[in-house]
């Protein structure tokens, strides 16, 4: 069994695409019994967010593995195949250590990946589906993310996705003290959307969510108001700026509930910041006047500023991150030699066996013991060297060097000069 990595991100895919092989959080150990169902996948974890969805795994036949991730979506495979990337051993190992250290990210050191990335662990462990590879591979993926924070500056200057939606408001609103503000869902996007848009002190703040005690639990910490979603066609005129983020499998806005709030503002301009994947938005709505409409992917120039300043940070994670794919390979490489191993302790323990019954049974029968002990010496010594000893008298020319070679190094011997 090998290990690979796949999926898709924000590099490779755009969020039409991403949004069509997302797994909700309550699906997500059904999806993992699935994919482990298909027998040649003996270890699997999946990690699904905004800008990435991939699968780590454990298996000899990784296009099952990606095949599978076509078919539970409903796709054809070659619909996939253009943004799909394929890792596998070292290259799987450093990937792992970057997403988690906040490298591969849009947002550079932002640290809401590392906890993304245990709660995809914490889902694989209640499905079962992560074994001695995985967690393995989790573990030191964990230790190298936080020696990362640690060691490195990696997190300093930069833009968190729910500052970049504050800051774009700000450029479009100029002071938004005199514009209310309305956030769809209650999740933790949400939440550090909130903390910066109350930092500015907005004229109103409404929570919206499916559940009203989950808008009123967040409500509560910044003196907003709590509404449920079925309000939101009434509510939606009264608010300038629109925040959302939501595990809704469906839009929540459509055209014709945009349209009709723009009427009612009398074609007062609305903002709208779409966090969610996939989309809350319909991507209709940014045909409409008087709508500014942003999408996750359409924040990633604002939260790449202050890239210049962590690069020196960047180079030194890089550094700390190759270091630990070295130690994790050899570990990889450790593991694979035990079936040998085991194999060749196997084979010794069997020869010891017969060796011990036979040498009883001459107890037995009243011969001398010194001969006995001599004769099981012998016995083992040439069920041991048979096997070399036969394999090299029947090598060809040329694999004959190279026995000799591995032989002299395997028993330490010292070829006569």
């Amino acid at each position: 069994m090998q290990l690979f990595a796949f999926g898709i991100n924000h590099h490779t895919a755009p969020l039409g695409v991403r949004e069509q092989v997302t797994f909700p959080e309550n699906s997500m150990e059904d999806a993992l019994h699935d994919l482990v169902g298909h027998s040649p996948i003996k270890e699997a974890a999946i990690v699904s967010t905004c800008n990435r969805t991939e699968v780590y795994c454990s298996t000899d036949k990784p296009d099952v593995a990606t095949k599978w991730l076509a078919d539970f979506h409903h796709l054809k495979t070659q619909e996939l195949e253009p943004y799909l990337y394929l890792l596998s051993r070292e290259q799987a190992v450093k990937h792992a250590f970057r997403v988690a250290s906040g490298l591969d990210s849009m947002v550079l050191g932002e640290p809401q990946i590392l906890g993304q990335l245990k709660s995809a662990v914490k889902s694989a462990e209640h499905a079962g589906t992560l074994g001695l590879l995985l967690h393995k591979l989790f573990q030191r993926t964990f230790f190298v993310a936080k020696e990362v924070r640690t060691s490195t500056e990696i997190g300093t200057s930069s833009v968190s996705m729910a500052a970049a939606a504050a800051r774009l408001a700000e450029r479009i609103f100029g002071d938004i003290a005199e514009q209310r503000v309305l956030f769809i869902g209650a999740g933790e996007m949400i939440e550090l959307c909130a903390s910066h848009f109350a930092a500015r002190n907005p004229k109103q703040i409404t929570v919206a969510n499916r559940t009203v005690e989950r808008a009123e639990a967040l409500s509560n910490r910044f003196n907003a108001q709590a509404i449920s979603l079925s309000d939101l066609p009434e509510q939606l005129a009264l608010h300038d700026i629109v925040v959302t983020c939501t595990a809704s499998p469906l839009p929540i806005l459509g055209k014709g509930m945009v349209e009709r709030a723009i009427k009612i503002r009398k074609h007062r301009p609305i903002f709208i910041v779409d966090l969610a994947v996939p989309r809350d938005v319909e991507s209709e709505v940014a045909e409409l006047d008087d709508v500014f409409l942003y999408y996750v992917d359409d924040l990633s120039e604002i939260v790449k500023e202050g890239l210049d300043s962590r690069q020196s940070a960047v180079q030194h994670a890089e550094i700390i991150i190759d270091s630990n794919v070295v130690d994790f390979m050899r570990w990889m490489a450790s593991r694979e030699l035990v079936p040998t191993i085991r194999a060749l302790r196997d084979q010794g323990e069997r020869f010891r066996r017969h060796e011990l019954a036979r040498a009883s049974k001459l107890l037995v029968n009243g011969e001398d013991p010194q001969k006995v002990l001599e004769s099981l010496s012998k016995g083992l010594s040439n069920k041991f060297l048979h096997i070399p000893s036969s394999t090299l008298n029947h090598a060809n020319a040329d694999e004959r060097e190279d026995l000799v070679e591995l032989i002299n190094q395997l028993y330490q011997l010292h070829r006569p000069q």
